[in-house]
């Protein structure tokens, strides 16, 4: 069998790594297109991943302009790339470019999504698309090929059956084992959803940082350019580690929904700031009390000081609210090899899927 997997940010590869290795491991044959796009090419490199790039995911210097471009351009290219391969499914988080290719050439197409509020790329590659997938927490409905699956996207890679903590990264960071930081990460809000947005402005993410370094150790991560008065705390560790990271954090403070889901799953306690509305997944895990919804410098500072005075077991809070989810990566191997006849048991039986917990 021959899988095309579409990888267009960071946390793509996360999520369809260990199915990419266990797949190979059966003497599949797995072809990964990456995207330009923050440290997702690092990463595969790390992961000893062989790619095929396909660019920045922009042309030009207008932002709606250049994107629309960019997508035009690749569902072009990777038709011809479909066209010479042939592969027998194509597997993508919400790829516009590789559900139409798909469509044209009548592979089937497979996507996952979890985020609500990108309705536009969804009207793009949902006539497209055969069939997608969404954690159970997903509160659109989406029509008669949306399966919801129960777990999170993050699930793939921080479920029990496949990540431990490596608890070597603190020496790397100097930090010793029973010292607490936070973890901080700025976002670039370069994405479609991300334009009109409410943010932190520089300068009072420099208060917010230089407030929280009298309480603890503070880390920062970011996906564009950091302040210079910040610099000093910027962490310095190779991005395939930072799951690591995150799992030994007290707190974790950001802009980053993906990362903030990380951290809940972890049993870490997260305070995500963004004026998005809340997703499905993000407001399951505030609803658990693993996550705070906040907007401004002096109710994330008040917050982050109360999580940091302790009193509270997260770990206890992050076992309850997974006590009843599927390992989705046992679950995504069974359906790829068993397609179509798999969307159809789901379709009749949704409860089939426990067989993966």
């Amino acid at each position: 069998m021959r899988i095309i997997v579409d990888l267009i940010h960071p946390a793509n590869i996360h999520y369809f790594k260990y199915f990419i290795n266990i797949m190979k491991s059966k003497n599949h044959d797995i072809l990964i297109t990456a995207r330009d796009k923050d440290v997702l090419q690092q990463l595969l490199n790390a992961y000893q991943l062989s790619y095929i790039s396909t660019g920045r995911g922009t042309i030009g210097t207008g932002a709606i302009i250049g994107k629309a471009l960019y997508l035009l351009i690749t569902t072009v290219r990777f038709f011809f790339f479909y066209l010479k391969r042939r592969p027998d499914y194509v597997l993508s988080f919400g790829s516009t470019p590789c559900a139409v290719a798909s469509y044209l050439l009548r592979i089937p197409h497979i996507s996952f999504e979890d985020t609500e509020h990108a309705k536009l790329n969804r009207k793009l590659y949902k006539p497209f698309t055969n069939f997608i997938l969404t954690p159970s927490s997903f509160y659109e409905n989406i029509g008669k090929n949306h399966f919801r699956f129960n777990a999170y996207m993050e699930s793939f890679y921080l479920h029990k059956n496949r990540f431990t903590p490596n608890p070597n990264v603190l020496n790397q960071l100097n930090i010793p084992p029973h010292e607490k930081f936070i973890f901080l990460r700025f976002v670039s809000w370069e994405a479609f959803h991300d334009i009109g947005q409410k943010k932190l402005n520089v300068e009072e993410k420099i208060n917010l940082v230089y407030e929280l370094k009298n309480y603890c150790k503070v880390l920062i991560s970011s996906e564009g350019a950091i302040p210079e008065k910040l610099k000093e705390f910027e962490i310095k560790v190779s991005p395939e580690k930072i799951h690591d990271v995150l799992a030994y954090a007290a707190l974790y403070i950001g802009e980053g929904g993906t990362m903030a889901s990380e951290c809940a799953l972890l049993g870490v306690p997260a305070i995500y700031i963004n004026s998005l509305p809340l997703m499905g997944y993000l407001d399951d895990e505030r609803k658990a009390g693993l996550l705070f919804y906040l907007h401004n410098q002096h109710d994330i500072l008040t917050k982050a000081i109360k999580i940091l005075s302790g009193g509270i077991d997260y770990m206890r809070l992050r076992d309850k609210l997974l006590e009843d989810k599927i390992d989705p990566t046992a679950f995504l191997v069974w359906l790829i090899e068993n397609y179509p006849q798999s969307k159809k048991i789901l379709q009749k039986n949704p409860e089939y899927q426990s067989k993966f917990r």
